[in-house]
């Protein structure tokens, strides 16, 4: 059986189709728990965020994923800002959590 050939337009159609698809998968998948994850989250980190600006704080323990500790803030504008967990605001940041858990 011979398959004849799409003429131009509808095979443009059809990648283009295609192309959505995969954009549209791929922001799905942006929304995907980090714990799927089998790499490292923070590949840079930042020094200097005021406390004001962050929402919450998310501290990841080494494992099979990643062999360094991660610091994940996630900003009251909504993105996701990694710190460097040997940063002395950090550390305070870390300890306040720790101490507001341990009174509870």
């Amino acid at each position: 059986m011979a398959r004849t050939a799409l003429p131009a337009p509808a095979r443009l159609l059809r990648a283009a189709l295609l192309l959505l698809l995969l954009v549209a998968a791929g922001r799905l998948a942006a929304g995907a728990p980090v714990v799927s994850e089998l790499r490292c989250q923070c590949v840079k980190t930042v020094q200097g965020i005021p406390l004001k600006n962050i929402e919450r704080v998310k501290v990841m323990s080494p494992g099979p994923h990643c062999a360094q500790t991660e610091v994940i803030a996630t900003l009251k504008n909504g993105q996701d800002a990694c710190l460097d967990p040997a940063a002395p605001m950090v550390k305070r940041i870390i300890q306040k959590i720790l101490n507001s858990g341990s009174s509870n």
